[in-house]
């Protein structure tokens, strides 16, 4: 990926999307300094899952323009009035350059842990299998799951299978990470083990954009959180500011019942 170091590592303006009469996101706008914590939160339906798939481009956007490491998408308005992409080619090589972990961990079931890692270094990125492998290992120590590179994820617990998901994600040497309820599947006793490695990536410096429904963890990791209401930025500032002082009337009660 071409990047620029003085640039923002992502910039997304003005993005929406429909599905349908349905209008998902009206005008989402977002920048994330390289090292930025942004946590986007908001309740169910308010457009914040969408978001992060369009910005990893499993959603292409009816309109709005991304930058990611000063790099522009192109996109081009078809008859139908709405943005593709110019370049699959584009797309393919930013995408693979943006670490996604999903909700629902994703993994190969036929694969091992470790082949489940290297999988995209090696076929995607053309990376030797060697590097792969010793990156990888590196990676499961990090996350912990060096002892279980052989296992396969059927073996694992689902906090296991979450973190495996991270490595996964982190192989690719991301520009962004990007995570979608990354503890929303798991059982109570599993979220902190996944949140502690999260936060060891927040404390690297790692620009991430998560969506989540922790407030405290939020509040802990974040240098912004992003209010999403009915597909509009409702909100967006410092922890301190939308968890302790919010100015919309729906982030003060959305927050408050999260505190609960």
């Amino acid at each position: 990926m071409r990047t620029d170091t003085s640039a923002p590592a992502l910039v997304v303006n003005n993005v929406h999307k429909s599905y349908g009469a349905h209008e998902v996101l009206k005008g989402i706008s977002l920048t994330a300094e390289k090292g930025d914590v942004v946590s986007v939160i908001g309740s169910s339906g308010s457009g914040k899952s969408t978001l992060l798939r369009c910005i990893n481009f499993l959603e292409i956007p009816d309109q709005g323009t991304f930058q990611i490491n000063g790099e522009d998408v192109v996109f081009r308005i078809g008859r139908d009035g709405r943005c593709h992409p110019a370049s699959w080619r584009q797309i393919e090589r930013l995408r693979s350059g943006l670490g996604m972990v999903f909700q629902s961990f994703n993994l190969w079931p036929h694969m091992t842990i470790l082949q489940n890692v290297i999988e995209a270094p090696v076929h995607v990125l053309g990376v030797k299998r060697n590097v792969a492998i010793e990156k990888a290992d590196s990676l499961l120590a990090k996350v912990g799951l060096y002892d279980k590179r052989d296992a396969y994820p059927a073996f694992l617990s689902g906090g296991q299978q979450q973190r495996a998901s991270i490595a996964r994600a982190l192989c690719v040497d991301p520009a962004v990470m990007l995570f979608d309820e990354p503890t929303s599947a798991l059982d109570p006793e599993l979220v902190g083990e996944v949140l502690k490695v999260i936060r060891g990536l927040a404390e690297e410096g790692r620009t991430m954009v998560m969506v989540t429904h922790e407030m405290k963890f939020a509040r802990d990791v974040s240098t912004r959180v992003m209010f999403l209401h009915q597909g509009q930025v409702e909100e967006i500032g410092p922890p301190a500011q939308v968890f302790g002082a919010p100015k919309s009337a729906r982030c003060k009660e959305f927050v408050a019942a999260g505190s609960h």
